[in-house]
């Protein structure tokens, strides 16, 4: 299933397209002045962004999206530089040694100067939460190296979730805001996110060190199948369900609970995914009538990196806000 695009996606790419033409050649002089765009975005590739819609914003230096290291046995690829998926999923089905690393600094560096030989005045850096990776430090090393001021963010969450706040600082940079107003309302977007998810089984968690032994021994002897979720920047347990057909009722209803307790027409949905597309799908359509007044749920494959530690089987749900802005008020401007 191709991925969908929520309401914002779109206008981001309606408003990008409006300021390219705005610096065209031949302009006239009766139209009104472009929105200068002074702040790029740089995220790593745990934001989960789709690969089609990452291509529009990155052709202008507008976003950077600094891929995330995985080993496979000995060899080394990069998240979105290389085709790891098929590679990943036998190896994690036949127990192979799979691990993950953050990018190192000069890998940020370069991004940072990227925007800055762009004309960009500022950066706005948003990262997998720092209770997972070492990725934000790395982000924090190289913007002291470089002479753009660079805002970073400990985005304290994982997927998506990272992906909208990603989103939302295009939606502020796009409408012409300083780095200091683009961190603001990302930062504010990305504390109404939530990311609840479900494995068939604990064992990856436990070998990146991302839940205790004891936890995934319980796991495993009593069959249970945990509802987890992404809480102040660290994979917590939520519920503990008998089977797998019922942690996926279970989670369903947690989601839809969510979603009905935010203000209407506002919550946006997504649904990862790894070696399940199918179960995805129905999950997603399950999702489609139970969240009323909610758009379809985007759904993509979980990154990599992500995948890596969740393993085989693994269903997330984020759930988030819009930034479309008319769908919701973006930070008064700040007065130069």
């Amino acid at each position: 299933m191709t991925d969908r695009e929520p309401p914002a996606w779109l206008w981001l790419k309606e408003r990008l397209a409006r300021l390219r033409q705005s610096t065209t050649p031949g302009r006239t002089g009766t139209e009104p002045a472009p929105v200068v765009v002074r702040t790029a975005v740089v995220t790593d590739s745990a934001a989960a962004l789709p690969a089609e819609w990452v291509k529009t914003f990155v052709a202008d230096g507008r976003l950077a999206v600094v891929p995330m290291p995985v080993m496979v046995g000995e060899e080394i690829y990069g998240e979105g530089e290389d085709d790891i998926t098929q590679m990943l999923a036998l190896a994690l089905a036949a127990g192979s040694s799979v691990k993950t690393s953050r990018p190192s600094p000069g890998q940020f560096e370069q991004a940072y100067l990227a925007a800055l030989h762009r004309g960009f005045e500022a950066v706005v850096s948003i990262h997998i939460s720092a209770g997972l990776s070492g990725t934000a430090d790395a982000a924090r090393l190289a913007a002291q190296r470089v002479s753009i001021p660079v805002e970073v963010i400990d985005s304290r969450t994982v997927g998506m979730a990272q992906g909208m706040g990603v989103q939302s600082a295009l939606v502020a940079a796009a409408d012409g805001r300083s780095a200091a107003e683009v961190r603001r309302f990302a930062e504010e977007r990305l504390s109404r996110t939530k990311v609840y998810f479900y494995v068939p089984s604990l064992e990856q968690l436990r070998r990146g060190g991302r839940i205790g032994t004891a936890a995934s021994w319980l796991g495993t002897m009593l069959s249970i199948k945990p509802i987890l979720a992404v809480d102040d920047g660290k994979i917590v347990p939520l519920e503990k369900v008998r089977s797998a057909a019922k942690a996926v009722a279970r989670l369903e209803e947690i989601v839809a609970a969510d979603v009905n307790s935010r203000p209407a027409g506002q919550s946006r949905l997504a649904v990862h995914h790894f070696g399940n597309l199918a179960e995805a799908e129905r999950l997603a359509a399950r999702l489609g009538e139970k969240c009323l007044g909610c758009p379809p749920a985007q759904i993509s494959a979980l990154p990599a990196v992500l995948a890596a530690h969740a393993g085989l089987g693994v269903l997330a749900v984020v759930v988030g806000e819009s930034s479309t802005p008319g769908a919701t008020t973006l930070p008064a401007r700040s007065r130069p």
